[in-house]
């Protein structure tokens, strides 16, 4: 597959307003890998290709009445499917061909082992690998004992060793990894000792491909409350990541019903970065 995602939940919004041939694999538990891959061991390939006759039998006269795109779509997914089943890449996906202690170095948690996960597809020439860390949305008792400290151990092991690992390989150069979020925490500690929505300021961070390491770009005041200095908004975030992988900012495409997109609409690049 082209794009994989890692411990998503289930409302992300998969391709958005394009066809359903652009959506990311699902992977629930890096753990588990891509389940359900393995034929049970009555089915021999004989059995296998017969059941594959039959079903294309059965949607030949289907497509043939609604020869529609979506129609299409769906038995194409069955031919990827197909295709991944009887692939020797699908090892890339089994974090058992792993050294224990590997597995440890990032975390036998979602995130760490997510991202070790990544590192495997990366190494198989996966174009895109989204990994999602979750359990930030701290209202309350987050210091003395609290979340926060365990999630930010856990975050900075595994994206620490994902840049480690990349770079021993000599593909951190050419992949480029984006860690971002959806909004911030406030600077104020509210009366549950936690801290409440934020969108104002928060921070991101890009390494890798295409991009210059050892900078901040950006300032907020001296609270954290507001942008002081540089803000960025979506899409010249957007507009610096398609820079970095040599898209094209200026070239339009359609979604299925005719919806005009640019990569990132009209954000600009932070070229400082590049």
């Amino acid at each position: 597959p082209d794009t994989v995602l890692v411990s998503a939940p289930a409302r992300h919004p998969g391709a958005g307003f394009f066809n359903p041939t652009f959506s990311p694999l699902p992977i629930g538990d890096p753990n588990r890998g891509l389940e359900n891959t393995k034929p049970p061991e009555y089915l021999t390939a004989a059995s296998f290709d017969k059941r594959q006759a039959l079903i294309d039998g059965f949607d030949r006269k289907f497509r043939e009445r609604y020869p529609l795109q979506r129609v299409k779509q769906y038995s194409d997914f069955y031919t990827e499917a197909t295709s991944l089943l009887t692939s020797g890449e699908l090892k890339a996906f089994d974090l058992n061909e792993e050294k224990p202690e590997d597995r440890d170095r990032y975390g036998r948690d979602a995130f760490g082992q997510g991202c070790l996960l990544a590192r495997r597809l990366i190494e198989s020439n996966v174009q895109c690998v989204e990994v999602t860390c979750g359990g930030w949305d701290m209202h309350s008792s987050i210091y003395n004992g609290g979340t926060l400290p365990a999630r930010a151990g856990i975050m900075d092991k595994a994206m620490g060793n994902l840049i480690k690992d990349l770079a021993d390989r000599k593909l951190l150069d050419e992949t480029l990894i984006v860690l971002t979020t959806e909004f911030g925490r406030s600077p104020v500690i509210n009366y549950n000792a936690g801290r409440d929505h934020h969108p104002a300021v928060f921070s991101s961070v890009m390494a890798g491909g295409g991009i210059k390491g050892g900078q901040f770009y950006g300032k907020s005041d001296a609270a954290g409350h507001a942008v002081d200095e540089d803000g960025v908004a979506p899409a010249d975030f957007n507009a610096t990541i398609a820079t970095a992988l040599n898209l094209p900012l200026a070239e339009i495409v359609h979604s299925p019903t005719g919806r005009p997109f640019k990569v990132a609409h009209d954000g600009k690049v932070l070229s400082k970065l590049l």
